[in-house]
């Protein structure tokens, strides 16, 4: 069995995948032509991939292409409607980055608070402002909306009960629960955005939700509130935060997703996010952990273990 990986991957995964007697191929540098002239020529029966775009030219390259694993959780980036339409199954790995993911919120939350990326810009120019940066309301009982309650929902929902804060919570499932606790109560998701200090968004980029934060949204929060984004630039009308950005209609914006995101490999980025000074943005950095990596490439093996020896897909999204 031939299996191309078209991104980073790490080394561990790269043997598991090899000790099931699969020819693999892995070249990260690999993306749009590239890729789908590499797939023609390559004739892989799977493709892994975490940022790198499948389009519908890659899906087309090779009828030796059986499956596509997303080496990450959300697959927007796969074109699944043709891959479907190809009988070429697409999976992921769901939960593997769930705990990194929920532990960036936080470090944007507390930077958010603190003005921590302001202090240390201070600091390094030789500044000394302490009477400004002394300022902070603190996490302790403020308000949390969490807006989708899976995985990684879940896991954002148990830090803010530990920091002693109140979770609210929203989810298109309605028996959801994340966790069992009297101060994580679900709530509407227009209360959510009038009542909460900070609300912190967790669901897939899909039609369903893009542009599920909009302007009318955004009009409802309060002007100490702070907005999260480690989910999919998507679901944020980002023109529309960037006008209540400006407007000071709510405190300070974290994101680690953008509309038109360069590649990773690129060195520059041109969002208006990243010329607001009330926005605490990261480099689309939230499973970039080394634990969450290894259990991404465990998953993985596991599903391309599983295909091999029975034709069934774990995760698959288009079954």
């Amino acid at each position: 069995m031939k299996i191309l990986i078209a991104d980073k991957f790490e080394a561990a995964g790269i043997e598991g995948l090899k000790k099931l007697g699969a020819d693999v191929v892995c070249e990260p540098e690999l993306q749009d032509e590239t890729l789908t002239r590499r797939v023609a020529d390559f004739a892989p029966a799977i493709l892994i991939v975490r940022s790198t775009k499948v389009k519908a030219d890659t899906l087309a390259a090779s009828p030796s292409l059986k499956l596509v694993i997303r080496a990450g959780s959300g697959y927007d980036t796969i074109d699944v409607a043709n891959a479907t339409q190809r009988g070429i199954k697409v999976s992921n790995c769901p939960g593997m980055n769930a705990v990194a993911v929920a532990e960036l919120v936080f470090g944007l939350l507390l930077a958010a608070d603190r003005r921590i990326p302001d202090n240390v810009a201070d600091l390094r120019a030789h500044r000394w402002n302490k009477k400004e940066y002394s300022k902070a309301r603190g996490l302790k009982d403020t308000t949390l909306g969490i807006v989708g309650v899976g995985r990684i929902g879940t896991e954002v929902a148990k830090r803010a009960l530990a920091f002693d804060m109140h979770v609210r919570y929203y989810d298109i499932l309605p028996d959801l629960r994340p966790v069992d606790h009297p101060d994580c109560r679900p709530a509407g998701l227009d209360e959510i955005f009038q009542t909460c200090d900070y609300i912190t968004l967790h669901v897939p980029g899909t039609g369903d939700t893009r542009h599920l934060v909009n302007a009318a949204r955004l009009a409802l929060l309060q002007p100490h509130a702070v907005l999260v984004n480690t989910s999919r630039a998507s679901v944020i009308d980002e023109a529309a935060l960037v006008v209540a950005l400006k407007e000071k209609r709510l405190r300070a914006a974290c994101v680690d997703v953008y509309e038109n995101e360069p590649a990773a490999d690129a060195k520059t980025i041109t969002s208006p996010l990243a010329d607001l000074p009330n926005v605490y943005g990261t480099h689309h950095i939230g499973a970039s952990t080394d634990q969450a990596q290894s259990a991404v490439a465990e998953e993985t093996v596991r599903i391309v273990a599983e295909f091999q020896q029975t034709g069934k897909v774990r995760n698959c999204v288009n079954p």
